[in-house]
């Protein structure tokens, strides 16, 4: 894989976090690191070229001063500095387009207390081209996530839908295990057959439920032995549970290094949209989230 890992920073601390995240993915990568500042002109400057001029000036410092963070820690992984001066969003959608991976904050410097994910870091991972990454905040950004990962086993976290199984997050999911040497967590959620609850029906017994579980157990095996015989490598645990999905994925991704969901993307849209489970799971998860897209 040659595509670089593209970072988006602008000195907010969940922006180091992210930066810290995507050094230590592009040298699992062994590609380049891409560390990305938009900075657009103030709004109602009374002299734009030199508010430019300074914001330029602040961003090539910002970028720097980031670069040389991840150089220390990561002598072996190659790093670039970009600026732009669009509107952030756009300028990291038109970046991520020959990337591999863009990983942003949760938060920027923008919002408001208690905002859980910033409108740039919904929009990147509602439109790009290529797979996601939202990284919360972390007290000490740089170096911390190394001490963890040594104390701790890592495991990846990834919601599969047996019944519509997607190559394109389930092969992430398995490729992001297999390089960090991690337990792959697959969460599967169901629920009850629509005749199962309808009005008529007084009671499901056990017997039924254990029964429909067993079946979706089967089937989730089933499909998942093409990844299984392709990562011969990852060991793989899967998890079926009776919970809305975004509250399986969130409970099992307690303690995960990352968790993966997918995005369908809309070849007639001109928008990107994220669906209501994914939209939960970047609101409410406490590890960094890989969105990646696919085709619907």
């Amino acid at each position: 894989m040659s595509h670089p890992v593209l970072a988006g920073i602008d000195g907010s601390e969940r922006s180091s976090a992210a930066a810290d995240w995507a050094a230590r993915e592009a040298a699992l990568r062994d590609v380049p690191l891409r560390l990305f500042h938009a900075s657009p002109s103030l709004p109602g400057a009374t002299v734009p070229g030199l508010a430019l001029d300074r914001l330029h000036h602040m961003g090539t410092r910002l970028l720097q001063r980031v670069a040389a963070a991840v150089g220390d820690l990561y002598p072996d992984v190659e790093v670039r500095a970009e600026q732009a001066d669009d509107a952030p969003a756009e300028a990291l959608l038109a970046a991520a387009r020959d990337a591999g991976l863009l990983v942003v904050g949760t938060r920027g410097t923008g919002g408001f207390d208690g905002l859980a994910v910033g409108s740039v870091a919904l929009r990147v991972a509602a439109a790009a081209l290529c797979p996601v990454v939202l990284v919360p905040h972390r007290p000490s950004p740089f170096g911390e996530g190394v001490q963890h990962a040594a104390r701790d086993a890592a495991q990846v976290v990834v919601g599969f839908d047996a019944h519509h199984p997607v190559s394109e997050t389930a092969d992430f999911a398995f490729s992001a295990a297999e390089a960090r040497g991690a337990l792959l967590r697959v969460v599967q959620a169901w629920a009850f057959p629509a005749e199962a609850v309808s009005p008529r029906t007084l009671v499901v017994t056990e017997e039924d439920r254990a029964t429909w579980e067993d079946q979706e157990v089967l089937q989730l095996s089933d499909a998942l032995r093409a990844w299984q015989e392709k990562y011969p490598g990852v060991t793989a645990r899967t998890d079926v549970a009776l919970l809305h999905p975004a509250e399986a994925l969130l409970n099992a991704s307690r303690g995960a290094d990352l968790l993966v969901v997918g995005r369908r993307t809309d070849p007639q849209a001109t928008e990107g949209r994220l669906g209501p489970v994914t939209h939960a799971v970047l609101h409410h998860a406490r590890c960094p989230v890989a969105v990646v897209p696919h085709a619907g």
